[in-house]
């Protein structure tokens, strides 16, 4: 681990990053360059100390996760990402470690965008998410195990309260499909073979669906959100796909005048929650 220049590339990729690049408000009393480490720790999901720990060179060796977390949150390019886990004494993310890493032009796009978005990868999981995306569904980055799959989450634990019966349906259907169609594309791929066995083991409705062998790729959908503080926020969901099919860009945007009203509310709750003249 070399210590004295990670904590050099780290402070410099945190001060070459513009605060409105990543949904933060800069406000007219900014004075650092940059992100504030608070900001870099609320975007990478970890602890402000840890964070400047990082930047002192006197931390503990960073885990590939945090690693993986703090490429996405300061926008580090693929290139970037490989020297980051060189220079923390791992090795980069082999060919299937990158497929759970956004891929850098995505996350750009991501920065580019004021209404909620994120990347997923073919399999449902959420490798990355703007600010508002965070704010309208939680942060989702953070699952383990085979809770990182929304397939998973979804017939194990429900789509929550509140759905109605004929969405619940619908989407329920259109996962199963849309994984149907990742199963054929990655034909003997055991991380796909381990988690349809799964699904099939945990999951009766899952099995039933499974045997119907519906298959849609999912390119377009719309999605109720049942927000603790602004309500229920209806969405259409378009997509953008990379010609591999691997990851996915998933852009919300309002589905009508009240749903947009309750989005511009949000927005307002997220900058009073974290305030553009925090210390």
């Amino acid at each position: 681990m070399e210590r004295e220049q990670l904590a050099d590339f780290l402070r410099r990729r945190r001060e070459a990053i513009r605060p409105a690049d990543v949904g933060v408000a800069e406000g007219p009393r900014r004075r650092t360059r940059g992100l504030r480490r608070e900001e870099v720790a609320m975007l990478a999901g970890m602890s402000v100390d840890y964070v400047v720990r990082l930047e002192q060179g006197r931390s503990s060796q960073p885990s590939t996760q945090l690693l993986g977390a703090l490429a996405r949150a300061l926008r580090l390019s693929d290139d970037e990402r490989a020297h980051l886990f060189h220079l923390a004494g791992h090795r980069p993310p082999t060919a299937e470690g990158v497929a759970r890493l956004a891929r850098a032009g995505l996350v750009r796009m991501l920065d580019l965008l004021d209404t909620p978005a994120m990347v997923l990868s073919d399999l449902g999981e959420v490798l990355a998410q703007n600010r508002m995306s965070v704010l309208l569904t939680g942060e989702l980055t953070g699952f383990e195990g085979e809770r990182r799959y929304l397939a998973y989450r979804w017939f194990t634990e429900g789509p929550g309260d509140g759905l109605p019966p004929a969405e619940r349906e619908r989407h329920t259907r259109d996962l199963v499909a849309d994984l149907r169609a990742a199963a054929g594309r990655r034909a003997g791929d055991p991380e796909v073979g381990r988690l349809v066995a799964r699904l099939r083991e945990v999951s009766g409705e899952f099995r039933r669906r499974w045997a119907e062998h519906e298959v849609a790729v999912r390119r377009a959908d719309r999605k109720t959100v049942d927000h603790p503080e602004v309500g229920r926020v209806v969405m259409d969901c378009e997509t953008l796909v990379t010609p591999d099919l691997r990851q996915t860009l998933l852009v919300l945007t309002p589905a009508d005048d009240e749903a947009r009203e309750r989005l511009e509310l949000l927005r307002v709750v997220g900058v009073e929650e974290f305030p553009s003249s925090a210390p």
